[in-house]
């Protein structure tokens, strides 16, 4: 009785080590078996490049914006109150689009997406820190 008990076990804990083996197995063909998205032509790189110089001008000019209507000395404390929120939104929108003009900067120079992603990702840690911080 006890010989069958002991039997039925292993048989079963065997199954289980199957079972998860063949899991094991299947996982990577179910995931990365399929072609993933081509890879950006340099053309490609050097438009995201002026897109997001672009953007970085737009950014800036909207900070313009936001200073001038600061300087008004007939702004209500309402009002000065709205800019200052947003130039708060505007620095960390220039952080973010530095980040991105940092990551297509070292595209263009050849660097994979890997090490351009961590560069960017560094830097926006930086940019975490320093707005932690105060």
């Amino acid at each position: 009785m006890i010989f069958k008990i002991k039997l039925i076990k292993l048989f079963q804990s065997k199954l289980k080590l199957f079972k998860l083996k063949k899991l094991k197995i299947r996982m990577p063909q179910k995931y990365y078996s399929k072609l993933q998205t081509p890879s950006l032509t340099e053309e490609e790189i050097k438009e995201k490049y002026e897109e997001i110089q672009d953007e970085m001008k737009e950014v800036l000019k909207w900070k313009k914006e936001e200073e001038t209507k600061l300087k008004d000395v007939k702004a209500s404390p309402q009002k000065k109150a709205a800019v200052n929120r947003a130039l708060k939104k505007i620095a960390r929108r220039i952080d973010t689009v530095n980040g991105q003009t940092i990551y297509w900067k070292m595209r263009m120079a050849g660097e994979s997406h890997f090490k351009a992603s961590l560069e960017k990702n560094e830097y926006w840690a930086r940019c975490n820190e320093r707005n932690n911080s105060k």
